[in-house]
């Protein structure tokens, strides 16, 4: 599988300082809502205060999709699996889906976050496995 590379800037920095310890850190506001880690806003009540908390790990497989890519051997084209997971928080999430067989993907399926770099030690990029 490969990811990256990705760019660490003001608004990213504290969501990658949480994936290089291993933390999946959503968005969480004062009453308790959790959104997704670019909200700026409470995605339920709209407040503005958001802090930062980890995320389980766990989520629900919403939908898949294959994007096939060039050949780079004679295995034929290289097959990346690109899924929505619901988290056990409730935001979506979408990324790479590891090392899992797409003919045998089924909507509910239970999905944990991996964290994996690209080449040269880019940031730490969530991703997701079969659990």
């Amino acid at each position: 599988m490969t990811v990256g590379p990705v760019a660490r800037d003001a608004a990213t920095a504290r969501f990658f300082d949480g994936t290089a310890a291993g933390q999946f850190l959503l968005r969480r506001c004062p009453a308790g809502h959790f959104s997704e880690p670019p909200a700026v806003a409470c995605t339920t009540c709209a407040s503005a205060e958001l802090g930062w908390a980890p995320a389980a790990g766990g989520a629900t497989l919403v939908s898949w999709t294959v994007v096939w890519g060039r050949s780079s051997s004679d295995a034929g084209p290289e097959r990346t699996v690109l899924v929505i997971g619901e988290l056990d928080e409730g935001p979506w999430w979408w990324s790479q889906l590891a090392g899992a067989d797409p003919a045998s993907l089924a909507v509910g399926q239970r999905l944990r976050i991996e964290f994996r770099r690209g080449t040269d030690d880019h940031e730490a990029v969530p991703v997701f496995a079969l659990a």
